[in-house]
């Protein structure tokens, strides 16, 4: 019973550790911008950095992606006015970053609100494979 247990704890663990399923949508996005940004592959560490961080340079009262979008992205979020957000991670919210037309909107106007200035595309990659390996 106790070796059952153990085994079946391990596997579930294993699941928790598995990033989400590939979209094609979402992988186009991805290629597309690293093609863009000149480079092979993104960062999830530092698209999780980018996340978390605390900036300066946008509006005071969104200095971090956090402050709408919550510390864990795998739950929901508010926006200033109380508008409610779904999850960022994409093993809570399979459709995100699958329309790109919508990413790059979301993105401009959230990396201006945060940053003071628009991401590039390297960062928009490194979020992306970051909310994408939760």
């Amino acid at each position: 019973m106790k070796k059952t247990a153990t085994i079946l704890l391990c596997g579930l663990g294993l699941l928790a550790a598995v990033p989400a399923k590939a979209d094609p949508a979402r992988d186009a996005i991805l290629k597309d911008y690293a093609t863009a940004a000149g480079v092979t592959s993104f960062s999830a560490e530092a698209g999780k950095t980018l996340f978390q961080a605390n900036h300066t340079g946008g509006k005071p009262d969104t200095p971090s992606c956090t402050t709408c979008h919550t510390t864990d992205p795998r739950q929901a979020g508010k926006s200033r006015v109380g508008k409610p957000i779904e999850p960022m991670a994409v093993s809570a919210n399979a459709s995100r970053f699958t329309d790109a037309a919508k990413v790059e909107k979301w993105f401009r106007r959230n990396c201006t609100s945060v940053l003071g200035r628009e991401c590039t595309t390297e960062e928009k990659g490194n979020i992306i494979t970051y909310l994408s390996s939760l």
